[in-house]
């Protein structure tokens, strides 16, 4: 609601400002005999300053009647003929006038027919700059809906990737916390409490377009004490951020980070001796560097099921949408190690 109304504000000062510009323009055109001659006349060359007025206000009637009226109108497949013969119509109305004009008000200017080249031809020209002014116009329109669709593909994209996280995300750890449950483990309450922070996060704070980096690794703190609950020390969990003033400046897209930890706890906890996850997070010079690895057993891995990689497959198309050339992402998968690299540009 808020930013709709923003929106229209913007819009509204933006025609504001285009107005003002036409007046402007107009304004110094029509003006311009009072602005560099003398009086009484305030002739420019042999044309009185008034006529010169006057021929303008025609020169504006055919300006805005065909930029806003006859071309946006007729110019198509079904009327182009009509908007020929309007057009037409519009410059003899247009020579007419300046002729009455020059006839009953400026009889000796009238008498000069050598000036007339100076009087009648102009109304081609505006005519001109007219049509090419509706031109432009239409496509900085045109290139602005195009923008307005992409960004509205893009939202409706990301929300839809934000929606195919959240639920994939609460089955993974609703899988871990069954796990403490069958064992009547003491340690359920704390997980739950700790799950009801993360689905806050979930369901509040990542619906905005961006949050601060700060809340990210909050979340992910929150997650990797949920793991550490539920393992304890049978998984060595070795979690290193960089903290600097940095990481508080930046923002970042919500839940873009979890599902790199959230793979590796799925893969590289199980079937694995002494399994180590290795998690590194560090902000320098306005770019981000997150390093997560873990050790699996390819034969023995149980979690590589139709539904696995729906979390990295879901963050790359979101790193493409957001980042697109502002990031780098290596995965690198070698000798049993899964490792992934993410280098993403915050500025």
């Amino acid at each position: 609601m808020v930013s709709n109304l923003a929106q229209r504000k913007s819009i509204f000062s933006l025609k504001t400002i285009f107005i003002g510009i036409h007046i402007v323009i107009w304004g110094i055109v029509l003006f311009l005999p009072y602005y560099i001659s003398s009086p009484p006349d305030f002739n420019i060359g042999p044309v009185p300053g008034l006529f010169f007025t006057l021929t303008g206000v025609v020169h504006v009637f055919i300006f805005y009647t065909n930029a806003y009226y006859l071309y946006p109108k007729f110019l198509n497949l079904k009327w182009w003929w009509f908007y020929f013969i309007t057009v037409i119509a519009l410059l003899v109305l247009s020579f007419q006038m300046k002729h009455a004009m020059l006839i009953n008000w400026f009889p000796t200017v009238a008498k000069n027919v050598s000036l007339y080249k100076f009087i009648y031809p102009p109304s081609i020209g505006i005519f001109i700059a007219s049509f090419i002014y509706r031109k432009v116009v239409n496509k900085i329109n045109q290139e602005k809906s195009l923008k307005e669709q992409r960004a509205e593909k893009l939202a409706s994209e990301l929300k839809f990737l934000r929606s195919q996280i959240n639920p994939h995300f609460l089955f993974n750890v609703l899988t871990n916390l069954v796990s403490l449950a069958r064992k009547k483990s003491d340690k359920l309450e704390a997980s739950l409490l700790m799950l009801s922070d993360l689905m806050r996060y979930m369901l509040y704070d990542s619906q905005n377009r961006k949050v601060f980096l700060q809340q990210e690794i909050e979340y992910l703190n929150s997650y990797i004490a949920l793991q550490k609950l539920r393992f304890g020390d049978a998984v060595n969990i070795k979690y290193t951020i960089h903290r600097n003033e940095e990481i508080k400046k930046h923002q970042i897209e919500p839940m873009l980070l979890i599902p790199f930890v959230e793979n590796a706890f799925k893969h590289g906890v199980g079937w694995i001796d002494a399994p180590q996850i290795n998690i590194m997070l560090i902000v320098k010079d306005d770019v981000l560097t997150f390093e997560v690895s873990n050790q699996y057993d390819a034969e023995l891995d149980i979690n590589k099921d139709k539904d696995s990689g729906i979390g990295l497959t879901n963050v790359k198309t979101r790193l493409e949408l957001l980042y697109s050339k502002h990031y780098n992402l290596e995965i690198k998968d070698k000798d049993n190690l899964f490792r992934i690299i993410l280098i993403l540009d915050l500025v």
